[in-house]
Formats: structure tokens, sequence, C-alpha cells
């Protein structure tokens, strides 16, 4: 068979921007390991079926084999995540891909709109830090039609209807734990989330690989991000001091929590302070984790004991079975119900290649798209 004439240095950079050794990637490729540090030796030659299957599970296109160097993997928006007090400079080809493929679907979204002649997102960019967080919170409950906290009903429901409530003023909401693949997750240690300000189409991502508990947190300081208009990756980092994050955090721990009202509430006599999360859990309708990241903020715990309880927290999530829903109702609950109403209606009538469609919609094949639809009763 024909060899393919690429830059075998490219193959030990695309192998390691995923994080496998040899003998993983080997495995992968189906080779001996020795095979495989023979090609990235320049020691024997790939033929072009052997290159785009290297391609394939490296998840790098196949032309960037030929490239004469490595291109930049840099994030296309701002990194606000630290490590250590720094930022995090290289990140992982997980948190590329879907940043990427959020870009993507935010241009298509956008030109939709456009040619709906729709009006732009009004909540864009209405403030800044120097309001305060008092006034973004009032703002962001006045434009979303929420109290305080609501009447009934639990904290996950509560989260439901917050997403419902931010995607009806425009605001996309996608939610992942991984790149369609469980070989490919979103790491929680990386990023919790990240927001895609736009005068049209902004977004926020939730990385659901994290802890049910922590989501709603992370959705209400992405929130933020767009009401300030400013585009970031975040890490929900504690130790964080970019005056941003620092802002976004506190907003979300206002929206969620009032100060006033949780001080108020809190009982200092209890054997733990851990005894305090289950009536406040009632109360405000979120999960002990943003109570106990509440407590933290107001010096009611210590971070010592924060970080304590979210790992015991972290521990109890990882060994708990998930219930298993179908493939189109965890596509339904991936992607923004407003953009996967767009492109069905798009591919249904004729409009868009249901090729095209399939890509956006995380890879769904043509024949799965009528199926897809029925969960939104198309």
């Amino acid at each position: 068979m024909a060899q393919a004439n690429i830059n075998t240095k490219m193959l030990k950079w695309a192998r390691e921007r995923v994080g496998f050794a040899v003998p993983e990637f080997a495995k992968k490729c189906g080779i001996k390991p020795e095979r495989l540090e023979e090609w990235e030796a320049g020691q024997a030659p790939l033929t072009f079926n052997q290159a785009m299957t290297f391609a394939d599970k490296a998840h790098i296109p196949f032309g960037y084999l030929f490239l004469p160097t490595p291109p930049a993997d840099e994030l296309p928006i701002p990194d606000l995540r630290t490590l250590g007090g720094e930022g995090v400079f290289r990140p992982s080809a997980e948190l590329l891909d879907i940043v990427k493929l959020m870009q993507e679907r935010q241009a298509w979204y956008k030109d939709y709109l456009k040619q709906q002649l729709a009006e732009p997102c009004q909540v864009v960019g209405r403030f800044s830090v120097k309001d305060g967080k008092q006034a973004v919170v009032a703002d962001m409950r006045k434009k979303l039609g929420v109290a305080e906290h609501p009447s009934r009903g639990k904290w996950v429901d509560y989260y439901r209807d917050l997403v419902s409530k931010i995607e009806f003023v425009g605001i996309l909401v996608m939610r992942q734990s991984d790149l369609g693949h469980f070989t490919r997750p979103l790491l929680v240690s990386e990023f919790r989330g990240f927001a895609i300000s736009d005068d049209y189409a902004p977004i926020i991502f939730v990385n659901h690989a994290d802890a049910p508990g922590a989501r709603l947190f992370t959705l209400i300081h992405e929130l933020c991000h767009i009401w300030l208009g400013k585009s970031g990756v975040s890490d929900g980092n504690t130790q964080n001091h970019r005056q941003e994050e620092v802002f976004c955090n506190a907003v979300a721990a206002e929206f969620l929590v009032p100060e006033h009202e949780f001080v108020a509430l809190w009982q200092n006599g209890c054997e733990s302070w851990q005894d305090n999360l289950g009536p406040l859990e009632a109360h405000f309708h979120v999960s002990t984790w943003v109570l106990a990241r509440r407590a933290l903020t107001v010096g009611f715990i210590t971070e010592y004991e924060y970080s304590n309880y979210i790992a015991t927290q972290k521990a109890i999530n990882k060994n708990k079975g998930d219930g298993g829903p179908t493939y189109y109702r965890t596509k339904k609950s991936q992607i923004s119900q407003s953009f996967s109403k767009a492109i069905i209606q798009q591919a249904m009538s004729g409009q868009m290649l249901m090729r095209d469609a399939g890509f956006l919609l995380g890879n769904m094949k043509p024949a799965q798209i009528p199926k897809f639809a029925k969960e939104f009763g198309f």
C-alpha cells in the first residue's frame, strides 16, 4: 500500500497531547509498542490507512501529520483558572476540543438568529464588577423571574428550572461530562465550566463530570460572566484571586444563598457544623455542596473543613450508580434545547444537510436525527 509522506515528528506530539503512554496508544492503534516507537523515531513508514487511524485515535485532523511543527495549543477564550496561584498554561485536548465545538455551535446559532431577524440578547454585558454583587444579583433575579429561593421542590428541580429560565432569556446552556465517549472525559480537576459571551448567542457550559451538587454553583458563576459580557474558562477554585472570578463566585453565592438569611439561620451550637446542612438544604433548595461553600465564604468553617467535606462528597458521588437514560434523552439534557430545536427544524425542513446537523449535535448519525426530533415533539 502507498506510504504516507507525513512528518513523523508530529506523531509523538499528537500522542502526548491526548495523554497516552506508548503501550496504551499502541493498543488503541492495534499495533505493538515497538512498532509505534519505530514510527515516532522515523525508522518505519506508515501507510495512509495507518496514518489516518493514528490521527483518528489522537483526535487530530489528518492534515496535522503533514505540518512542519505542531500548532499552538492555546485556548481561544481567556483562561481564568489557577493552579497553585498561577495560570494553567497547557489545556488538555478534551478542553480545547469542547471549547472549539461550542464556538462552532455558537457561530451557527448566531447566523441562524440573524436570519430570523432576532434581536441581540439583552442580558449580555449589562453590568461590570464595579456595580457590585448585590446589583448584579438583583438584576439577574429580575430578568430570570426567580425569587430568593424556591418555595418547594428539590434542588435538582431548581437546577433544571434555572436552566430553562436562562435559556428563555437567550443564553444557550450546554452540559456534558465527556466528548461523546467515556474514553475522553472532561476532567473536573481541569475546569468546571466556561462562558463564551456574544451579543446574539452567549453560551454557558457546565462540566457534568462534576458532582451534581456543584453544578448549580457553576451554572450561576458562568451566568455572571455573561452578565458581565466576559468569556472565560473557570475551575471554581476557592483560592482563585482573580478579580473577575472572585466576583462571579460572590454573585453565585449570594444568588443561591442570600447571606443575611443564611447567617440568621445558621446554628453555632450544633455538635457538628454539618448538622446545619439538612435544614438549610430544605430551606434554600440548593445542595449541601453549595451550602458548605457559603459557610466558608462567611467564615463559619475553615478551608480545611470545607476541603474535607467536599472530598467526602466526591467519594460518595463516585460510588453512586447512574440511571442510564436513553441516548436521545441524554443528548437532550446535554445540548441547549433552543439550539437543538433550531437545528432539528432546519434539518427536517431541508434547509440544512443532515450531515451538518449531525456534526453540530455531537456527531449524531443522520438517521438518528428524526428519532432525536421526537424528544421535542417534532
